[in-house]
């Protein structure tokens, strides 16, 4: 799919809940890469008139219209995917009204405070149980990190980034 039609399923699937989209933009280099292998984020900035829906318990809605959004993408690029067989690397963000944005830098301000902590200290920080995606952006934002080392630790819910010092004690 290109990225105009990608915009269209957007907005379409948007619409459908009766909130209307004002604007859809298309960001190809946000300051975060949110996959490890270098590839790049297409964020689709979407104002749309009642943002709050989206934004609600912790952007869940968002989260659920960017789920659907990846897997209708992934059904159109492979059909009939194998057993097991995952299509990585889609990069594609849907943002509304700023949300993701924000939680990304507020992320960014978490991670960078918890690894100077942990350089202080010369000890391993754990950081607050958090989802999956928000795991990535700390993992990905302290992976040049010559001195610290980030792995996620515990099960379900509790599962959280622990950030180890590697420097020289």
């Amino acid at each position: 799919m290109d990225k105009k039609e990608i915009q269209n399923l957007i907005k379409e699937l948007i619409e459908k809940t009766t909130i209307s989209v004002s604007k859809i933009s298309i960001d190809e280099d946000k300051p975060t890469s949110l996959h490890s292998n270098g590839d790049k984020t297409t964020w689709f900035s979407v104002e749309v008139s009642q943002p709050h829906y989206f934004w609600e318990r912790g952007g869940e809605a968002l989260n659920a219209l960017n789920h659907i959004v990846r897997r209708i993408i992934e059904s159109k690029i492979s059909p009939t995917p194998g057993l097991g067989e995952r299509q990585e690397g889609l990069g594609i963000l849907v943002d509304i009204n700023g949300f993701q944005k924000k939680r990304v830098e507020s992320i960014h301000a978490v991670a960078h405070m918890m690894a100077e902590r942990a350089r202080y200290f010369k000890s391993n920080i754990e950081v607050d149980p958090m989802p999956a995606f928000d795991r990535r952006i700390v993992h990905e934002f302290l992976a040049d990190a010559t001195d610290l080392k980030t792995e996620s630790q515990g099960e379900g819910f509790s599962r959280r980034v622990v950030i180890k010092y590697t420097g020289t004690i």
